[in-house]
């Protein structure tokens, strides 16, 4: 009689699963269709790129499911094969790295101060920080360019004499400044969540608050660290307007790619197959590292939701 309930009780809840799947099916459809719909024009762009020229003009890129003889890296190579493309990669790259670590690295420090110590004005000066949020980035582009044009360096190997305007160093900073209102943001909420026994243990072992930052509250804000870094390395990467304010065309050996592959369209306009390449070329990249981080993502961002 025990196997026979039990076996019951088993086929009951295997039942109850599939029909809680099966009502959920007509919601899975409805939004794989909508995804779908959303991506049909970078899927076909992305079609396009694969396409000569003669095909691309004359005909649809659906024909592509017919007649696959069409695909070509044809275009691909057209595009690599343009003077600064791999020169702008290598910039971007130096440009995104530097200016997704420094703003997280410093976010993290104020998050958990603002999180877990108390000092004078902290609500204050945290609702400023946020309050930042709202401020256009074309505000601070002037008294900014002004700013870094009075700047001199002359620290031995390194020598700035003529202002930072057109530097790698201006955008770094140029980009902590910008993204450093949200990180503290979300990484402040985040932290403000983490378990307060964990902190009161660590104080009556004796660690110090630089102790427990290292050691409990960096390592239990991975999700929402890596979220961060997913959010400001795209950002970074996809940026046009910071780019070519504080380095423009005064420093053309340091344009990243973004800038370069707006140059193209200057050269390759009536050619936007080949544009559609390069553009597939500079999101290579931000794909790799936002599925790489992606398992954080969401926790990440909904950690830090609920708590203020």
């Amino acid at each position: 009689m025990t196997s026979v309930a039990a076996s019951g009780l088993a086929s009951g809840v295997v039942s109850g699963r599939w029909r809680r799947r099966m009502r959920k099916l007509p919601t899975h459809f409805v939004v794989l269709l909508l995804v779908f719909i959303w991506l049909i024009p970078t899927i076909g762009l992305f079609v396009n790129s694969f396409r000569p020229s003669q095909a691309v003009q004359s005909s649809g890129w659906w024909t592509v499911i017919v007649q696959p003889s069409q695909i070509t890296l044809q275009n691909y190579a057209y595009v690599l094969a343009q003077s600064g493309l791999w020169p702008g990669f290598i910039n971007s790259l130096f440009i995104t790295i530097p200016a997704t670590i420094i703003p997280i690295f410093v976010a993290a420090f104020a998050a958990y101060a603002f999180a877990w110590m108390s000092f004078p004005g902290r609500n204050v000066l945290f609702v400023a920080i946020v309050g930042l949020l709202v401020v256009p980035l074309q505000t601070t582009f002037i008294p900014i360019l002004q700013l870094y044009a009075s700047i001199r360096i002359n620290l031995g190997p390194i020598q700035i004499p003529n202002g930072l305007n057109g530097q790698f160093l201006a955008v770094w900073l140029a980009h902590t400044g910008y993204g450093l209102p949200f990180a503290i943001y979300l990484l402040r909420n985040f932290m403000g969540q983490l378990p307060r026994e964990v902190f009161e243990s660590a104080a009556i072992d004796g660690a110090s608050p630089v102790t427990a930052f290292f050691r409990l509250a960096l390592p239990m804000s991975v999700p929402a660290i890596a979220a961060l870094a997913i959010f400001q390395f795209l950002f970074v990467w996809n940026d046009l307007l910071v780019a070519l304010i504080y380095i423009g065309a005064a420093s053309p050996q340091n344009q990243p790619l973004t800038i370069v592959v707006a140059n193209l369209v200057n050269s390759l306009g009536s050619g936007w197959w080949y544009l559609a390449a390069a553009a597939f070329i500079s999101m290579a990249l931000p794909l790799v590292v936002f599925f790489s981080l992606q398992r954080y993502f969401v926790r990440g961002i909904v950690g830090g939701s609920v708590k203020g």
